[in-house]
């Protein structure tokens, strides 16, 4: 991947750090060159509500290049997978009958890894996080009579979006911002898209490419105010394309919350 400019100037900032460091005040790295999780799911479909996950991968890097370490889980939906969503990932119904597991047990596993990682203080990097955070938080409800905020009541989770952040920082750039456009923007390798960890390590090389390219605008804040500003910036995203929605005669809601929706009483 291309060294981009911002990385030198993260270096000089890491200098300064240190300087004040050896002052008697703590250094600190840039965010998006330090430690890093990134959690991904494959579903049946794309409703929140109602669909189910079929696979989930939490990759965790300590430093940019190094080897990361991925986890993953395949799941028996016990519903039905559609074949347009088998066409998507490659899951099909007969595989996860033979080798997934039931959801409950996987869903307290993937919540207890996220849980770990808001322990450390890892930030997590989750790709459109409204849709595969809110997923398992349905799935817990379901499968597990919990929820997915119990689980950060004393330690919240540190969430870093690539969408919302590129969408945030280079706002005029015109075409799509799936995952698959930012890799080809940032010049980040994707194998086996649609894979859960193929997609959670593309989307954390894409966050680090993110940080990068915006260090002057990016270096100066941790995980923590990055974390609030993306609330405040998706739902400004969510107004302005509601408002185009209107303009064009779309009946489509699109749900300001970030980075969990909140729950529906009607929730299957």
């Amino acid at each position: 991947m291309r060294k981009q400019g911002g990385y030198h100037r993260c270096e000089q900032w890491a200098a300064r750090q240190l300087l004040v460091a050896s002052e008697g005040l703590v250094g600190m790295t840039c965010w998006y060159e330090g430690p890093l999780a990134a959690f991904d799911t494959e579903t049946t479909g794309v409703d929140v509500e109602t669909d189910r996950i079929v696979s989930a991968a939490l990759v965790v890097q300590d430093a940019p290049g190094t080897r990361a370490r991925v986890t993953r889980w395949l799941v028996n939906p016990g519903v039905p997978v559609p074949a347009a969503a088998t066409e998507v990932h490659g899951l099909t119904e007969d595989h996860l009958q033979r080798t997934g597991r039931w959801p409950a047990p996987v869903m307290y596993e993937v919540a207890q890894a996220l849980a770990e990682q808001a322990a450390v203080g890892r930030p997590v990097v989750v790709m459109n996080a409204p849709f595969d955070l809110t997923l398992l938080d349905r799935e817990l409800r379901r499968h597990r009579a919990s929820s997915l905020a119990r689980w950060f009541e004393r330690t919240p989770l540190l969430v870093l979006d690539p969408r919302v952040l590129d969408k945030h920082l280079d706002r005029y750039r015109k075409g799509r911002r799936t995952l698959t456009d930012l890799c080809a923007h940032y010049e980040v390798e994707l194998e086996e898209a649609h894979d859960a960890a193929a997609d959670a390590v593309a989307a954390l090389e894409v966050t680090r490419a993110v940080g990068r390219r915006f260090a002057s605008r990016l270096e100066r804040l941790s995980p923590s105010e990055l974390h609030t500003l993306q609330a405040v910036w998706h739902a400004a995203q969510a107004r302005g394309l509601q408002a185009w929605f209107q303009r064009t005669g779309t009946e489509e809601v699109v749900d300001p919350a970030w980075p969990l929706r909140p729950d529906l009483p009607a929730a299957a």
